[in-house]
């Protein structure tokens, strides 16, 4: 590991836990080893991948819920360890909202990686930044000095608003157009007036899609954004997010999400990697036009939820059961 990607590591986890006033975190992972019955084949075991039946079954059921959801909807899906896709109007523009800051992160570190920046480098915060909305730093004094890391942690586990503007400021908006073409976003785009907090139209939206925004998340998995080093501190500050709502309430207790939210103008999201005891998989659910964002968040849990039942350990026993039922007729 090179010195950069030390010092990264180094300065998260410092982070995490709480050395630069970012509050205590308690960042225990639970995990559970479950043995096969003894009379089980290998076949049988929780982590056997799902079935074509079950994904079949599992999908179905994600279309007809999208089907009957009053609003516009587009769901992204992908079982990492089969490599099997599924989706619902994937390329359907929506706003992005504060999805816009995964790309926003991406764009930090690749100027990182370029040597043009670092996570120690302080910016102040100045009246200009101050935004309402998610986030503490609203409430800091101006003035206040932050590093990358500091703001980077808080854009992305609170939505802290301020904290984007304050990095937008920093490297601004023509970088970050270029770093989105760079890294493969044709869609995805950011201006100043995409990033107004009003709940009416603005003139130039920052739009995204489903496929772009699970491409990200993807290739982060995959350590092949910016680097291994770079891609493993951006999914572990999602696996940080703090919300409880949307894809992280229709999971159960126990199960690992790094994920981000977006609210804002109708259109309500949530974007991740889901860490299951039968396998990873993306999913991202963007809805737009949405008659409530309480109708929105409870839509959005129940994907998660849906996919929660077929990738649970339980659904991997009872198909073996059914397999071995059918067997023996």
């Amino acid at each position: 590991m090179n010195k950069r990607a030390a010092a990264s590591l180094v300065f998260l986890a410092a982070a995490l836990c709480g050395f630069y006033r970012l509050g205590s975190l308690a960042a225990a992972r639970v995990s559970a080893a479950v043995s096969a019955p003894p009379e089980a084949s290998q076949a049988d075991s929780p982590e056997t991948p799902l079935s074509d039946l079950e994904w079949d079954a599992m999908v179905l059921a994600l279309s007809k819920a999208s089907l009957s959801y009053p609003g516009r909807v587009g769901i992204y899906l992908k079982d990492l360890r089969t490599g099997r896709t599924w989706s619902y109007q994937p390329d359907r523009l929506f706003p992005a909202a504060s999805l816009i800051k995964v790309p926003i992160m991406v764009a930090v570190f690749d100027k990182i990686a370029r040597g043009e920046l670092s996570l120690e480098t302080r910016i102040r915060l100045t009246g200009k930044d101050r935004r309402g909305g998610s986030g503490s730093l609203k409430w800091a004094r101006e003035g206040t000095a932050l590093s990358v890391m500091e703001l980077l942690y808080k854009m992305i586990t609170e939505s802290d608003n301020t904290a984007a503007q304050m990095i937008i400021d920093h490297i601004g908006y023509s970088y970050l157009e270029l770093a989105f073409r760079r890294i493969g976003l044709v869609y995805t785009n950011i201006t100043p007036e995409g990033m107004s907090l009003s709940s009416g139209r603005v003139a130039r939206e920052n739009y995204t899609t489903p496929r772009e925004m699970a491409l990200l998340v993807d290739r982060l998995y995959a350590g092949a954004m910016v680097d291994r080093d770079s891609s493993q501190l951006m999914l572990d500050l999602m696996k940080h997010n703090k919300g409880r709502t949307r894809l992280r309430k229709g999971l159960p207790i126990g199960w690992e999400i790094g994920h981000k939210t977006g609210l804002l103008r109708r259109s309500c999201h949530d974007v991740g990697v889901v860490f299951s005891p039968r396998g990873d998989y993306i999913i991202a659910v963007l809805t737009g036009d949405v008659p409530s964002y309480a109708s929105a968040k409870r839509f959005i849990a129940r994907m998660a939820r849906l996919t929660y039942g077929y990738y649970n350990i339980d659904a991997a026993y009872a198909q073996a059961g059914r397999s071995r039922n059918s067997n023996s007729i």
